[in-house]
Order: C-alpha cells, then structure tokens, then sequence
C-alpha cells in the first residue's frame, strides 16, 4: 500500500474477498459482448476527501461511514494491482455533479463535525489486457470523455479541483451595426441559435433603444426564444402546400384555416389550430373534467370530487446523445420537477418512460456517436436510479428500434402526480420574494435550451459539453419532501406560485413566473457550487434539482426553518414585481440586464413557414415468396420491437408507494405483457388510473409510403386500446402529444409536421380525449464528419391517462383458463390484409400478393369500438383483454398464451380465423387497428353479443390445455414454450 502526504485523502473500498465483486463481473460480461476477452475484473470504488483532519477522524470516516465491514475491505492510498493486470480509474470531470460525494461530504460532516470537500470514481484492475487496451475499454464500457476523465494509474491529487473567482465586468455586445451575416455569425458562434428573423428583431429593438445589450440580454432572449422553451415552430403560421382534394384530411371548415386553391391552405397558429382546438372544442361541447390544460407545467384533469391528476410526458435527446445515463437522468428529474412545480405543487406517483434507439448489434456507428446497445442500457440505468431513488414506482414505457435513430436517440420521460382540487392554480403577485430551493448551481446545462433546439454533429460532443447535466436524485427527495410540507401548512401554502428550474435556469423560471409583473433578481444571491461562475453562467445554468417559488416576505421564516428541517437549501433571489414589468438583474450592487417582459415575451418575430408534402409512392413488392407462418411468427417474436422488455421492467421499483394494481408485467409467472398499467392514486377509495401510450412510427414511414397523419390517428387510437383494455373508461381519457421530428426548415419535414399536427385534431375530436399538454423537439437529426444527413423517422408519442372507475373490474392481458373462448372485437368475417408499415414488412419484405397500404383508423368505428369493448369489461364479462398491434392478431394471441401459461398447468389455443389459406399470413399479421383480443366465457357469448350491437366481432378459437398454439388452417403448431423463448431471448441482457 502507497499513501501521499497531501491535504487530500485517498481510500479505496473493494468487496471482501469471497463476496463477490456484481461490478468486476458485470464488466467481464460486457467486455465479451465486444469481442474483449477478460480473465479477471476487479472494481473498488474511491473516495478522495480533502480537510483538515486528525488520523482519528480519517479511521472514523473509513470504517464507519465508506467501509460495509461484512462484505467490504478499505485502505488509504492506492492498493498494489495484482501481477499482470493494468489499472484503469474513471472520475468524474471538475465542475461535474457528483451525487456521491455529495451524500458523502454530509455525511462526514454529521459523523466527525469536519466540513471537507469530495470527489468519488472508480477503479478497474483488469487482467487480459495491457494498459492502452484497458483505457480503451474503460472508454467504450464505464467512462464517458463529456463527463469523466480515464486515469492509467490510481488518480491521488494533491487537491481538489476549484473555482477561482471570476473577473467582475459588464459585458456588452456589439449587434446594432451587424449586418445579416455578422448577426448569423454571432448567433452561432454565441450558440444563441436564433434565425435570422429574430436577431433582426433584437438588434432593431436595441437600435431603437440606442444601446448595445448586454451579454446576459442576449442569453435571456436566446433561452426565451429557443425552440425548446417557446415551441415556435408550431406556433407560427405555415403555408401548407399538397393535394387538398380527395386527400385523407378533410380540410374545410377547419379551425384557424384558410383554404386557396386546390393545392395551398394557410394554417396561423399550426398548435393553437389542431391539438390546442381539439381540446377547446371538446371543452365547449361539454367534457367538464379538464382542469387546466396548456398553460401550466402539466395538464390537469379532475380524478373525483377532491382530487386531481396532473401529468407531463418531456423529451431529453440531444443530453442523451452526449451522455445517455446522466441525459435521462436528469429527463425524469426533469419531468417529476414539472409536477411539482404544477399549481400549488403535486405529489409524484408513477414515472414512464419510451425510448428510440438504433438496433443493439448495429456495427457501423458514425464517429461522434455512442454505439446503440450501451445508450439504451445508461438511458434505463439513468430512469431506474433516478425513479427509484425518490420513490417513485415506474409503470409504464415502450422501446422502438430503428437505425435512423442512430446519432440523435429519443427519450421520453413522463410523470403523473396528485394534489387536491383547490390548489390547481398559482400566481407570482407584487411584492413576493423570489426564493430558490434545492441544488445550488453550477456550469453544468449551460446552453441547455438553446443546444436542445440546435443539430446534432459529430463534434456535438467536444462543443457542448457544458450542456451535459449529472442528476441528484435524493436532492430533489429532500426538495419534494419540503415543498409538500410548505404546500400542506395549516394556514394554506407558504407559497403564491412555484415552478422548477429547467431548461433556460433562473433565465426560464423567473422570466415565466414574472412575465405579468416583472422581476428584480440579485444574481449575486445564488448558492454556487464552486467559485468561478460569470453572472450570465449562473443567470442560464441548468444544474439540476432546483425550484423558484414566489414567498409573501411574511412566509419566509417558516418556510426556512422548513427547510432546514428537510436539510434543503433556501436563498433569496430578489422580488416580484417592477413598476414598468421589467426584469432587471443586477450583480454585486451593479445593474446587468434590464429587459421589458413584454419584448421578451411577446417580441419574437412569427414569420410565415413554407410546408409541402406529397403522398410517398407505394413500396413494390420485394420478396419472391413468403416465410413459413411458424417461422414468420417466431421470428416477429423476436423482434426487439416486439420481444419482452424484461430487462429493463425488473430494474424499476413499479410497486414503490403501494398502490401499482395492474404491473408492467402480469400472469401466472409475472412474464406477459401488460397493455397499461393501473394505480389507485387515493389508496383504499377502490378508484383507479391507467397510464398508457401509442407509437405508430411505420405507419407515417415515407420509405414505406405512410402519411403521418394516419400515423397520429393509429397513435391515438392504439393509446385509447391500450387503456380500454386495463378498464379505463373511455369517456375519461386525457391525452399528451410529443412530437419528435427532423429539422422543419425543410418543407417536406413541415408539411409532414402539419399532417401529424391534423391527425391529432381529427383523432381527439372523433374518441373525445382532449390533449391537456404536450412536447415538441423538431431538431432532431445527425450530421456525420462527411456531411452525410442522419434524419431520424417523424416520431410521435400519444401518452393517455384513464379514470378506472372500479379496480375491480381491472382486466390483465394473461389467458386464464381452459374451455373460455376467444374473440375479436372490431373484426368482421373479412379479415383486414393492409401490410404496410408493419413489423411483418420490416422483417420480410411483401410479395405481389400482400397488400402494401398502410392501415387507417375509422373515426366512427374506432371510437365506438372502444366504447363497446369498455362496456363489455364494466359488466364483468371479460376476463383478459390485450390490442392486436405490433406484429397483428396472431402475435397477440401468443402473448396473451405466454403471460398465462405456466408449466404444470400448461394453457394453449387452437385457432380458426376466417380467410382463404393463401391469405393467412396476413390474417395473421396485419397491424389493421382499432382491435382488441378478448378471453371470455363461453357460455356468456349471448349476453356479451347483445352488448355489442352493431360492433362487428368474430369469434376465432378457444383456450385450452395443450400448451401449443394451433391453426390447422395456415400450419401453425408452436409449443408454449418456443414462443416464449423467441419472445424472452432477444433482449434478455
């Protein structure tokens, strides 16, 4: 053992010799994932902690605090490697979140009375490779350069990274004598990333003021402005260019639309004039249980007399791109800020998660890019520490595989709270102070906003570093834990308003919140992380786990010793209020920005964008001769779009809280697939919520001759299954779109913006399920180093929340025993043969004979299919449901055996689908929507074709005891288990 006579104090933890080393095995498997054989990998975890302490106090620290004595050994210094091995450590980059040393530096501080500072990492003795092979692994496995730095020997400084105070002056620049290729440069350059249009704007705005801003004005406007904050896209007005006749869309007598001529239509306000109408109009006819939609940081909707749901679905995926783990990290946390920061402050109860990946074994990866497999397991590893962390059970998600997706992957993190009815709304009111609670800030998420509405390049890594956030889960618990309890006080909320810090910082929360009445803001007021930061860094920083809340001065001695009760920081920023509603900042007693809200807020220039779109041509025929069925079904199976996502569902805490009724996984041995999930947000009331979603991305594919306006259609209809068959009732569903496109500077990407954007319209009015919030990320493409274009497919997420009025009518998607019958309902005798965009086509191709549309949604049948599958399930005549959708009926079939088999009590089915030998594959295959597979009982078949009506359904086949899934008509004979091997293999990691 080596020590060093520093300030700074090294000890290495490693597990006890005979108790297993989970992470030196880990990495073992992982290096024989890539081709790199390991004969050994032993991980010890490091702390560097740097004060002045006696030698009482270091062993007080190693063997009380870092050292589990039962399964652990520590030392000070660094340990001699074992002969023949190389040392690799991986630590975090200066100015970087580190989560543990935090924990750590209170804990030493609570144990000992010493204040110290901390720095964690890890080190790697590995055996089979030498030295440069090590780095090399550790930089393809555990480290990642935008956040760490890869040591080829044990890391022991003599000190701790610091900030070193920054040179106070005001800093003004130049704009008002640019010309437009000087304003384009600075806009760049500045990573301001603002059109032309808009830097015109400022600078007239500045000339017209006779001065120059000041680089902190600048940025505010950038924040505010950003795509990601304002959403300016799909708030503009767009001339749509395509065939208005005959086409799909009815286009008269559309909300905010004026048609001229038989090819050209003028759409102002595109989000106002579908989702946003959508919703008024349904509002206006009568749905009365939207509480408030659009305009907070989630949309509410009433669960009962007392209670009310709020829910919010955030993209995070240009963070991701650079630094998977720590990018959906801090989307979740993200997410669950934005309902706690809705009205009065929710209560979190459920997480979800989709995400859009390249292939796993994809092997050409652009350089600049982070090979797929290793971004989907940190993307899931980043939700499960957060989710987990604060209590807050994961329930619902999807995963979708596609190459385009391979330099600008897709992360959506949802959240859904609770709060009682009467705090629904909040208001910022002169006079109140501006408070920060939470993680004191730092450099990390500068540019946050800008970046997230800027292009992916293969140099995004090295330019944007600083935008890369570290998330702080147990921070934020403290924070929700003191919110609540200030939000609970016997005489009403110690707060008026509340919103977090997210994209823009301070720039985003305090200019929102003061937007009606203005703000004043001493910058110099803002707990930092380390010394060192500008005045502009710490304005637009978006480090992690923050809230600003506007305090009536009266309030804030309780709300302080609130706080520090919950161990949360508290500091005063300034006040609400300006005689001119102006925001006004200022930094060690001198002004630094003064911007007029209303030029902020409602000075961003909306010119008129250009969209075309024209129908893809029909895909031909390319395969010569189809697959066998038992083939083509095992092999769809396997599809990673279709296969089990176990992997990733058992590393989420779904039952934290207590109150997860229907789970991601169900059946006799908790292995189906379920549709949605259900909570009972009030426990013991016997009243439950469904948490659900839709992604139709092949149907909208123009490689495959989709339109993205049946792909919105399908999305939404697809969410509506998916609730409908848990039990949710169809009349009390609220939607949240999340559109997720390439750059809409080009006309066709906006033009098929548009058609998705109609798609919704049209989807929300014909099933009644209003869209209460929402998403758009509309930059999302990669550039390689030979200017090649990685455009990702238009991607659109439906996330639903359902009312479950009696959890005891909840139905899973397992089969449940021998002798019931199988039906379909939404199928007729002649079953649908549309191919297209489907995961069959993908797989194998289509032949002359297969029919190469791509589905659409009946809005009458759609909608009333539900409605009519919802009354079956309310009179208990349903005992499991699962939608037909990806890979068609014949696939469900199977999932529906899987999740209810077992052995020892094996279930089967023996099929008789209606059709002509020759059209089985697609009988069995075909993604047609707006159907659902039920398990029922037989001898109850004439009470449920009674509640069924006029709704077209076919009975196809019985369950039975055989384990094996028949259809004597098409060949198929399939053992249980074969198929649950296909489905449980692909993705079993």
């Amino acid at each position: 053992m080596t020590t060093a006579a520093t300030l700074v104090v090294r000890f290495e933890v490693r597990p006890r010799p005979g108790a297993g080393d989970p992470r030196g095995h880990d990495l073992v498997r992982r290096a024989g994932e890539i081709g790199v054989r390991l004969s050994a990998a032993r991980a010890a975890r490091v702390y560097l902690i740097e004060g002045d302490l006696s030698d009482d106090q270091i062993e007080t620290i190693r063997t009380r605090l870092l050292t589990d004595p039962v399964v652990e050994v520590s030392e000070l210094g660094a340990s001699d490697p074992a002969p023949g091995s190389a040392t690799v450590e991986v630590h975090p980059l200066p100015g970087v979140m580190d989560p543990t040393a935090q924990s750590v530096r209170d804990a030493v501080l609570a144990l000992t009375g010493a204040e110290v500072r901390v720095s964690t990492g890890w080190r790697y003795d590995l055996e089979g490779v030498d030295a440069s092979e090590a780095e090399d692994l550790a930089r393809r496995l555990v480290a990642n350069p935008v956040v760490n730095a890869i040591h080829a020997e044990p890391f022991h400084p003599e000190a701790l990274p610091s900030g070193t105070p920054a040179e106070f002056r005001v800093t003004r620049v130049p704009i008002r004598d640019l010309d437009d290729a000087g304003l384009e440069k600075l806009s760049r350059e500045g990573h301001l990333f603002l059109d032309l249009a808009e830097m015109r704007t400022i600078r007239e705005h500045y000339a017209a003021q006779g001065r120059e801003p000041t680089d902190i004005e600048l940025e505010t406007l950038a924040q505010t402005w950003s795509e990601h904050c304002v959403h300016k896209t799909l708030k503009s007005t767009i001339s749509y260019t395509g065939p208005l006749d005959g086409d799909a869309i009815d286009w008269s007598a559309r909300p905010g639309h004026e048609k001229s001529g038989a090819t050209e239509i003028t759409v102002r306000n595109l989000l106002k004039s579908t989702v946003a109408a959508a919703t008024h109009e349904l509002i206006a006819e009568g749905i009365d249980w939207t509480l408030s939609v659009f305009v907070d940081n989630a949309g509410i909707i009433r669960f009962d007399d007392e209670t009310a749901v709020c829910v919010k679905v955030e993209t995070h995926n240009h963070p991701s791109a650079l630094e998977p783990y720590g990018g959906a990290a801090t989307g979740i946390g993200g997410c669950i800020r934005d309902i706690i920061g809705t009205g009065l402050a929710a209560r979190p109860i459920a997480s979800t998660d989709v995400f859009c990946v390249a292939h796993p074994d994809t092997d050409d990866i652009p350089a600049g890019c982070i090979p797929p497999r290793r971004v989907l397991t940190e993307v899931v590893a980043g939700v499960r520490d957060y989710g987990n962390r604060m209590g807050i059970p994961t329930v619902n998600g999807a995963v979708l595989f596609d190459n385009r997706y391979i330099g600008n992957p897709l992360v959506f993190c949802g959240c859904v709270g609770v709060m009682p009815t009467d705090l629904i709304e909040g208001h910022a009111k002169p006079g109140d102070l501006i408070v920060a609670l939470g993680g004191r800030t730092g450099r990390d998420g500068i540019h946050g906003a800008t970046f997230s509405s800027a292009e992916l390049t293969d140099t995004h890594a090295d330019e944007f570093a600083h935008a890369v956030q570290i998330g702080n889960a147990i921070e934020e618990k403290r924070v929700l834990d003191a919110i609540l309890r200030a939000r609970d006080e016997a005489g009403g909320p110690l707060f008026s308003a509340i919103t977090d810090c997210g994209a823009g910082g301070f720039s985003s929360a305090v200019g929102e919140m003061g937007e009606r009445i203005g703000a004043s803001v001493t910058l110099d007021s803002a707990p930092l992380k380390y010394g060192g930061l500008t005045y502009t860094e710490i304005w637009i920083s978006e480090a992690q786990e923050r809230m600003v809340l506007a305090v009536p001065a009266s309030n804030l001695d309780r709300l302080r010793e609130i706080c520090d009760e919950e161990h949360v920081e508290l500091a005063v920023l300034g006040e609400f209020g300006t005689p001119d509603r102006e925001l006004v900042l200022s930094f060690q007693g001198e002004e630094v920005g003064r911007l007029p809200m209303e030029f902020l807020h409602e000075g961003l220039p909306t010119p008129t964008r250009s969209a075309s779109w024209s129908p893809s041509p029909t895909p031909k025929a390319d395969a010569a001769s189809p697959p066998d069925v038992n083939c083509a079904l095992l092999k769809l199976l396997a599809h990673p779009d279709i296969a089990s996502k176990h992997f990733i569902i058992r590393q989420y805490d779904h039952d934290v809280q207590g109150n997860t009724v229907v789970k991601p996984l169900m059946g006799a041995r908790a292995i189906g697939p379920s549709d949605s999930s259900v909570i009972e947000p009030n426990p013991g009331t016997g009243r439950g919520l469904a948490i659900g979603c839709g992604v139709q991305t092949g149907v909208g594919d123009p490689r495959l001759g989709g339109d993205p306006y049946q792909m919105a259609l399908g999305a939404i209809d697809e969410c509506v299954r998916n609730l409908v068959c848990v039990g949710a009732d169809p009349d009390r569903i609220a939607i949240l779109d999340n559109f997720c496109w390439p750059s809409c500077k080009k006309p066709e990407n906006l033009g098929s913006l548009v058609r998705a954007a109609e798609g919704c319209y049209d989807g929300a009015k014909a099933y009644r399920t209003p869209f209460v919030s929402g998403k758009d990320s509309l930059n999302n493409q990669f550039t390689t180093e030979d200017g090649r274009t990685i455009e990702i497919p238009p991607t659109l997420l439906i996330t639903g929340i359902g009312v479950v009025p009696d959890l005891d009518r909840c139905v899973t998607s397992d089969a449940k025993r021998p002798g019931n019958t199988l039906i379909v309902v939404g199928q007729g005798e002649t079953p649908p043969t549309p191919m297209g965009g489907s995961r069959y086509q993908s797989l194998f191709g289509l032949t002359e004979r297969d029919d190469p549309a791509t589905p659409r949604v009946d809005l009458e049948a759609g909608p009333r299919t539900a409605r009519a599958v919802a009354s079956l399930i309310r009179a208990g005549l349903v005992e499991s449901a699962h939608d037909v959708s990806d890979g068609g009926l014949v696939l469900a079939i199977a999932e529906l055996l899987i999740g209810g088999h077992k052995p020892g009590a094996p279930l089967g089915a023996e099929l008789h689908l209606p059709g002509h030998e020759d059209a089985a594959l697609s009988a069995a295959f075909c993604e047609s929507p707006s159907r659902y597979l039920l398990e029922v009982c037989a001898a109850r078949l004439p009470e449920i074709e009674k509640l069924l009506g006029d709704t077209p359904w076919i009975h196809i086949g019985a369950i039975d005891e055989s384990g094996r899934l028949g259809w004597a008509g098409a060949g198929l004979d399939l053992d249980i288990e074969e198929l649950t091997h296909a489905w449980r293999g692909t993705l079993n990691w």
